[in-house]
């Protein structure tokens, strides 16, 4: 029998993939949702299978002891409040990303966490992909060296053919190109270089496609950041791109360098000195959430809530790192 029962907060193509993930963990299962859409609890369950219960009211569903965890999945700027109420109720938290559309916001949340003591996931699940996990090894057994240069860029076309589109264009809805999806490149880049950053800089632009133009934030940006372990390293968020998703690793160190599924070690006996060696991995190729490692990364979380530990990778103290970097590129790039 499962032991941890979560509401979904939000009821969307994000919500949607939560459930299934949740609900294939071995230790939790969706028992709630809470909408500001009317939702059958009957059609629901018969959906996602189990018994779920639907509520318009957050605070209702809270107060529900049975509850042990909530997952955020409504619009970025209603994020904070959700989980600062969440937490206040005793509810361990998964936030899907960002946190929230303010630095002050963020900080709000994590004071509400740490004074509640409950445990947080964050989903910046791209962390737990075949691809980073992957990367991270060949770093951790120094087959790079000390990497000094990293480069990691996100290019996803966020046109009217998405989903997302219809709230994403707006500035008070996504905040940023990074906060909106860029976040994952900066995120990943900062897992690699394995150092806090010490200053960003950063520039934004637009694109004259007519597709694009309803955004009211620059939709292209590059983020240039200096490590305080002496590295330097670069991310692109392109989210007004024609072309197909991509997810560009490129790490270079002292004995040898990465370029997205492949590498080369001057530390490795045996390999061909001329050509690239390809590692064996599933690649993050597609901005769909059902193709996300959610599964992976809520299997951890609910480990980590019955263990009684903060999770692995994407708990709240990794994630404020990574959004402290966000808000400082688009700082600088609007020239702050």
């Amino acid at each position: 029998m499962k032991k941890y029962n979560v509401g979904i907060i939000g009821y969307s193509w994000a919500a949607e993939a939560h459930i299934e993930a949740i609900n294939k963990t071995t230790l939790a299962r969706v028992t709630a949702v809470c909408s500001s859409r009317k939702l059958d609890s009957e059609a629901i369950s018969a959906k996602h299978g189990g018994s779920v219960k639907c509520y318009s009211d957050l605070a209702e569903m809270l107060a529900d002891p049975d509850l042990h965890a909530v997952s955020i999945c409504s619009y970025p700027a209603d994020h904070a409040a959700q989980a600062v109420m969440a937490a206040k109720a005793g509810k361990h938290l998964i936030i899907e990303k960002p946190i929230a559309l303010t630095w002050d916001e963020c900080l709000a949340v994590e004071t509400a966490v740490r004074e509640a003591g409950v445990l947080t996931c964050v989903c910046f699940e791209c962390r737990f992909s075949s691809q980073l996990l992957t990367i991270k090894s060949v770093i951790d057994q120094g087959l790079l060296g000390k990497i000094h240069y990293g480069e990691v860029d996100y290019y996803h076309g966020i046109g009217p053919w998405y989903g997302q589109y219809r709230w994403n264009t707006l500035k008070s809805a996504a905040g940023s190109s990074l906060l909106s999806a860029g976040c994952h490149a900066l995120d990943a880049l900062l897992l690699c270089m394995d150092s806090e950053f010490e200053s960003v800089s950063s520039y934004a632009t637009y694109s004259e496609n007519k597709d694009f133009t309803p955004y009211e934030y620059p939709t292209s940006s590059v983020s240039i950041v200096k490590f305080k372990n002496g590295a330097v390293g670069k991310t692109a968020s392109v989210i007004d791109c024609l072309q197909p998703y991509y997810f560009h690793f490129h790490l270079v160190g002292s004995e040898g360098s990465l370029l997205d599924n492949k590498y080369y070690s001057t530390v490795v006996p045996g390999l061909d000195k001329n050509n690239w060696t390809e590692l064996p991995m599933k690649m993050l190729d597609s901005g769909d959430v059902s193709d996300h490692p959610y599964q992976a990364q809520f299997e951890a979380f609910f480990t980590a809530v019955d263990e009684g530990v903060e999770m692995p990778l994407t708990s709240i103290t990794e994630a404020m790192k990574t959004h402290e970097l966000i808000f400082a590129a688009d700082k600088a790039a609007e020239g702050i």
